[in-house]
């Protein structure tokens, strides 16, 4: 659904159920990555489709606004780094290629943006 109404493509993350506590710091952590170019977090953008934990470590499952977004390999890097201080865990990344839009954000960003 591209532009669709922001809020209704929002991610479920694995980690949620399995390792509660980890997930408000992950997602913390997170909130400080911020997408240069919009001025949004990667949370706020919901680039963040899924997340994995378990013995060896975490797996952030994630997608760019753009599939040749200029900043995606260092948002990459930096979000690599502030998962692992969040949670002090090993992070991987996997770079998903799902297209982004509108409904991956936050519900209360489509206001702002003069979606509603």
């Amino acid at each position: 659904m591209i532009g669709g109404t922001p809020g209704t493509n929002r991610p479920v993350w694995d980690a949620e159920a399995t390792h509660p506590g980890e997930m408000k710091k992950l997602k913390d952590g997170m909130r400080e990555v911020v997408d240069p170019e919009l001025g949004l977090n990667v949370i706020q953008l919901g680039l963040i489709r899924n997340v994995t934990i378990d013995d060896r470590g975490v797996v952030l499952h994630m997608i760019l606004t753009t599939p040749f977004c200029p900043y995606g390999p260092a948002m990459i890097d930096v979000m690599r780094k502030k998962a692992e201080e969040s949670v002090s865990l090993p992070v991987s990344i996997d770079l998903g290629m799902e297209t982004w839009d509108f409904s991956m954000m936050e519900e209360e960003l489509g206001a702002e943006w003069g979606l509603y």
